[in-house]
């Protein structure tokens, strides 16, 4: 759901930080749907403004998934127009008093966000590595980060908890693991799985995904602190 504010709602907010949702619009195995990572996105950023005093954006939709080019639906854009786009939203945000910018990323290979955040000021890319390895802890995922990778017991725990009407029947059998990737950004995520999974789903759970969005709400008070807010 897009945020509904208007803009007299936005004005006596007055939040001096703004979220802004990136995920991506690409395969995620024959049982979560192409939208997914937008879907966590939008999950974690809602979660986060009904809990913080920050500024709620619509999301981007569309960014790097290249890797995931070999199968029907996968649509992406340049790492270079992501960075363009996600400046000037920045920038535009500057102008109107809100100085702050936190990029809620649900997709991995936007790997151009560390760089466009290194290079700014009052930017921050949240969840971090540390941030999604104490929610991972918290809600009991079993499998490693590295092994669950893709559409495997993260993704499918958070949507079978706030969209569980989009999955399709088969998350229960579709496991894949593939531990060893030398040349994913060379041959793309299809030479490692056939399905597109690379995880395991089938240990999801709708309360899994409660705990894991419970545990980023709480670890995002770190961000809000670095960025003086």
């Amino acid at each position: 759901m897009l945020p509904t504010e208007t803009t007299v709602d936005t004005r006596d907010r007055g939040a001096t930080v703004a979220l802004l949702p990136i995920g991506s619009h690409e395969q995620h195995g024959p049982h979560l749907p192409l939208s997914t990572d937008t879907l966590i996105a939008c999950a974690i950023a809602r979660e986060i403004a009904a809990a913080y005093p920050v500024r709620l954006l619509p999301p981007i939709t569309i960014s790097c998934s290249h890797e995931h080019a070999a199968w029907p639906g996968t649509v992406s854009i340049s790492a270079r127009t992501l960075y363009a786009v996600i400046t000037d939203i920045a920038d535009s945000l500057r102008r109107s008093g809100v100085p702050n910018l936190v990029l809620v990323n649900a997709h991995g290979g936007n790997y151009v966000l560390s760089n466009i955040v290194q290079e700014a000021t009052g930017l921050a890319l949240f969840p971090g590595s540390a941030d999604w390895s104490i929610a991972r802890n918290r809600a009991g995922i079993e499998t490693s980060a590295r092994s669950d990778m893709h559409a495997g017991e993260l993704e499918t725990s958070i949507l079978l908890h706030t969209n569980p009407e989009v999955l399709k029947p088969g998350w229960e059998t579709s496991d894949h693991l593939a531990e060893e990737r030398p040349h994913l950004l060379t041959l793309g995520l299809s030479a490692y799985t056939e399905s597109g999974v690379v995880g395991r789903p089938s240990l999801a759970s709708a309360h899994k995904g409660a705990e894991l969005l419970a545990g980023l709400v709480e670890t995002f008070a770190h961000t809000l602190a670095i960025l003086g807010r």
